[in-house]
């Protein structure tokens, strides 16, 4: 019975289940960021090169069929994923942390003790948690 209890405390714990919604919510954005690719970014290239898929390009060596066209497509489609994430995810979420940072006063009234590390005042000169004598700042 104990192996089984140790499997449960594994299921149970905290990072298995964060990682199995991560893998969800992953999931579901790939579907989001594809389409966005799909309908909304790959009909540019299309207006720009006159064909949003360019797979029917390849030549021929000795019978030998070189299908470049899929790889171009599969490039554009990576660069076209790679920006819809970093513009309309990376970007606004470094944005949001921005606003949420609290910068430190740019003139502190308190230094930390170097013995018991209290918040103390900066002309203190000694600490009134553990008495250490302090140099003035």
């Amino acid at each position: 019975m104990q192996l089984a209890d140790e499997f449960k405390t594994f299921l149970l714990r905290g990072n298995v289940l964060e990682l199995a919604v991560a893998f969800v919510i992953g999931a579901a954005f790939t579907t989001v960021v594809t389409s966005l690719v799909d309908n909304l970014l790959m009909p540019v290239i299309a207006m720009l090169f006159g064909e949003p898929d360019f797979s029917a390009l390849d030549f021929t060596i000795n019978d030998a069929v070189f299908g470049y066209g899929s790889f171009i497509t599969a490039v554009v489609s990576f660069v076209l994923i790679a920006a819809a994430v970093f513009f309309f995810v990376v970007k606004p979420a470094n944005l949001l942390m921005q606003r949420m940072r609290t910068e430190p006063s740019p003139d502190p009234t308190t230094r930390k003790c170097p013995e018991c590390l209290s918040e103390i005042p900066i002309a203190a000169r000694r600490c009134a948690f553990c008495t250490a004598e302090v140099a003035p700042a």
